[in-house]
């Protein structure tokens, strides 16, 4: 017997070395960490239980069947990130380069039919370069078979794409279908076709960098959804990241222990709102003092900045913010920050995480650009993750909340929970400039009337109160309480209960 557990112990070795130790040491001068060494520094220490260590393909064409490495350049299994259980699949670029072949997809699927079975998490290691080509068909249906479970488990349970090397052709299909999407800088890109057949097919000469870098998805494209220097540094925040998410759609949100006093006054807000309207402040200042211990995870930080997107905690319980961000043209609504908001409302939404809104929006950003970029349904799009959403909104106006931007986010009238607005707010068709020089054209040409008229509209429809009077603001709120009123109103929303109409799904304007 103990020659039979010793020779199981060496196969076992074999099998972790992957690609061998000169594969490995290419790995590292790369300055990349291998596939079990990823796993490692994810998952808490001793808990990773490895699936299908043994594995091999049983493709026999252009010399393959002389070249068979157990495992087939995947490492599938589950552990646990602080102490919840997670199921994770990481591409070992070691053996095979990674790439995709039937057993290697059939490896991946099996871990993704566990995960949707147990109702929790997966995460994916990406650093492959695409399909095995020696396969052709085979990997091919391997591929679709990981998009299908991709779609079932959408929404069901949180599904994560680790980008940490080349992700490429079919490849990309499955981490885009995913909830969230991280990238490692210099390190990771991904493209539906590479710089060479760019180059042979376009005629344009570009980098790996420049066409699929972290850079282009973080701020361009908005593919990915945040990017770090490092594995190491990706790794962490993970672990960080995975504490924010339920473990599926019924369960709830996670709950820590927190140290911060729900009713905690900060006294410095009463002063956040510079006296001159047209003067920008820090959004995420706010943010940052209402929510637990200051701990906020943006997501699409570099990508369309105008709008703050991201996950923090109140009471210890998980909620998701969006905010507008006066900082960056002055915290109008676009194309793209109507789409960033709506897919993070919509996860949130599917996932029973709370959302918190502030609002200080001046109105959708006018321009041709915008039109032809199809600013109209874009911002529907926004306006339909809202409205379909039955988790608790609670909204705070700050300052402007202007035209159909204050509809649009999460105001009453579309299913805001509870609507509470700063002294400082403003809610208007448009700014009182604007307003008076259309309503009273016929004194433009005497700026004391036009004076009065600008002040005489500000008193009688931009005070908070106004809104107040017709119950669309539930009540105006000192600053300093702030999180003290949404502390309370989360308490009070925890049970809600919506009931809706039977549709097979809704048709949201993509």
């Amino acid at each position: 017997m103990k020659n039979i557990l010793e020779k199981a112990e060496l196969r076992r070795e074999s099998a972790r070395m992957g690609g061998g130790q000169k594969r490995i040491d290419a790995q590292h001068s790369r300055g990349k960490l291998t596939a079990r060494e990823r796993i490692e520094v994810l998952l808490d220490p001793g808990t990773f239980e490895e699936f299908d260590m043994f594995v091999e393909h049983r493709s026999s064409d252009f010399g393959m069947d002389g070249s068979r490495i157990p495992g087939d350049g995947v490492v599938t299994g589950w552990g646990t990130i602080n102490g919840r259980t997670i199921y994770i699949f990481a591409k070992d670029f070691t053996v095979f380069g990674g790439s995709l072949s039937e057993t290697h997809a059939q490896k991946i699927m099996k871990i993704q039919d566990m995960a949707l079975r147990m109702r929790a998490p997966i995460i994916g290691l990406f650093d492959a370069g695409g399909a095995r080509i020696q396969e052709g068909v085979a990997a091919l249906g391997g591929y679709g078979e990981v998009f299908r479970r991709n779609v079932l488990a959408s929404g069901v349970i949180p599904q994560i794409s680790l980008i940490m090397g080349p992700c490429a052709g079919g490849d990309v299909y499955s981490p885009a279908m995913t909830d969230f999407i991280f990238m490692v800088r210099d390190r990771s890109y991904m493209f539906v076709t590479g710089p060479d057949v760019v180059k042979t097919v376009t005629n344009e000469t570009v980098t790996a960098e420049e066409l699929g870098g972290a850079k282009v998805h973080t701020s361009k494209s908005s593919v990915a959804d945040g990017a770090y220097d490092n594995d190491i540094e990706m790794l962490l925040q993970m672990r960080r990241f995975m504490d924010f998410l339920p473990q599926n759609n019924i369960d709830g949100t996670p709950e820590w222990p927190s140290y911060d006093d729900p009713n905690r006054m900060d006294m410095s807000l009463d002063t956040l709102i510079p006296e001159n309207p047209n003067m920008p402040y820090d959004i995420k200042e706010l943010i940052l003092k209402v929510v637990d211990e200051g701990d906020f995870f943006e997501i699409q930080e570099s990508f369309a900045k105008n709008i703050v997107t991201g996950f923090a905690r109140i009471e210890g319980r998980t909620v998701g913010i969006v905010a507008n961000q006066p900082m960056v043209l002055a915290g109008v609504l676009d194309a793209d920050a109507s789409r960033k908001a709506a897919r993070f409302v919509r996860f949130c939404d599917g996932f029973n995480i709370p959302i918190i809104t502030f609002v200080d929006v001046p109105g959708f950003l006018p321009g041709t650009a915008q039109e032809y970029g199809g600013l109209i349904k874009h911002g529907a799009k926004l306006l339909f993750a809202y409205s379909e959403a039955t988790v608790p909104l609670v909204t705070i106006i700050t300052r402007k909340a202007f035209g159909g931007a204050y509809d649009v986010m999460a105001s009453k009238h579309i299913g805001g929970d509870i609507n509470y607005a700063w002294p400082s707010a403003q809610i208007a068709v448009m700014g009182a400039k604007g307003a008076v020089e259309i309503i009273f054209r016929s004194d433009l040409d005497d700026p004391q009337k036009i004076s009065e008229r600008t002040a005489e509209y500000e008193e009688r429809f931009m005070s908070p109160f106004v809104a107040a009077e017709r119950g669309y603001i539930d009540d105006v709120i000192k600053p300093h309480s702030t999180r003290c009123r949404i502390s309370r109103a989360l308490a009070m929303l925890r049970s809600k209960q919506i009931e809706k109409p039977w549709r097979k799904h809704d048709n949201l304007p993509l």
